[in-house]
């Protein structure tokens, strides 16, 4: 690990398709004192309200709600990307959202929140590539570890759509690649050491 893990201060999620259950599985592990905001972008239609939040809060302790813009980061709490806007991270740490135009045909983009999320964090920050049909993340992903950050990816062989995360692995060269079932405890780790 790449510094002290107690420095951490934020998390930022990236999945695509097969993300329900990949999210669900991570947040069931994760324990009811976890300290670090998550920030999910997962890909959905933008044509139906989202039900995430409701269906992850069954899996997790803690909130989980939808982002909202201007919103300042609470430790602990998870923030779902509202359907068809970006989601990034302001200089302040603050919640942003934006209805500009999509970026590796997703809105909202996972390279987006990684990119702006590295900006705001630096060398504080974990990125992590989850399940996916595409190539959303990869970007982002080597834009957290060029800045100090600390990269993960779901292990290709036990994601339902493996693109993304080899498109991560290819692109990012991340520090740490964890079978799905090994991620959540891993998160805990980032909480509990130091």
């Amino acid at each position: 690990m790449k510094k002290e893990s107690n420095a951490y201060q934020a998390i930022v999620i990236g999945v695509s398709a097969g993300g329900l259950a990949a999210l669900q599985r991570i947040l069931s592990q994760l324990n009811a004192n976890f300290s670090l905001p998550i920030l999910v972008v997962q890909h959905i239609s933008s044509q139906y309200e989202s039900r995430l939040p409701a269906i992850l809060s069954k899996s997790y302790s803690g909130i989980v709600k939808e982002a909202e813009d201007k919103e300042l980061l609470v430790a602990g709490t998870i923030y779902i990307s509202p359907p068809n806007y970006h989601l990034l991270v302001e200089a302040e740490k603050s919640i942003a959202l934006s209805t500009e135009d999509k970026v590796n045909f997703s809105r909202p983009s996972i390279d987006i929140l990684f990119e702006t999320a590295s900006e705001a964090f630096g060398d504080s920050l974990v990125g992590i590539v989850l399940t996916g049909a595409n190539a959303d993340g990869s970007k982002g992903l080597h834009r957290i570890k060029q800045l100090g950050g600390l990269t993960v990816v779901q292990a290709p062989s036990t994601a339902e759509h493996d693109a993304m995360p080899k498109a991560a692995i290819e692109v990012a060269s991340p520090d740490v690649i964890l079978p799905l079932d090994e991620i959540g405890i891993f998160m805990n780790s980032l909480c509990n050491r130091g």
